[in-house]
């Protein structure tokens, strides 16, 4: 089931800091901060990166793969919903992730 795009954009205002965009990938969508992909929305399911200061933030996360294959990310099943918190998570997470890297032509 692929995700709907109102719920994409709905946590996409969610998070209340940089430069927040998305891009449908492969039937779903990659989460941008700043240029960085901090999480995967798949199945109207909201898949953060795994980072060291993200997994000090949440505590006891709790881990599953965005699709099948995928390397496991910090599900947050509701905590989108509290602006305050889920955008201080993709604050300290961006922070860690590195920027993608640029496609030869």
């Amino acid at each position: 089931m692929a995700s709907d795009l109102s719920f994409v954009e709905y946590v996409a205002d969610q998070i209340g800091c940089g430069e927040v965009t998305f891009r449908k990938m492969f039937g779903e969508y990659a989460l941008y901060c700043d240029g960085k992909v901090v999480a995967l929305i798949c199945d109207n399911k909201v898949f953060v990166k795994v980072t060291a200061g993200g997994r000090d933030f949440i505590g006891n996360p709790v881990e599953a793969p965005a699709y099948s294959g995928a390397k496991p990310s910090f599900l947050i099943e509701d905590g989108f919903e509290d602006r305050e918190w889920f955008t201080e998570l993709i604050r300290i997470s961006a922070l860690e992730l590195p920027y993608p890297k640029k496609r030869k032509k």
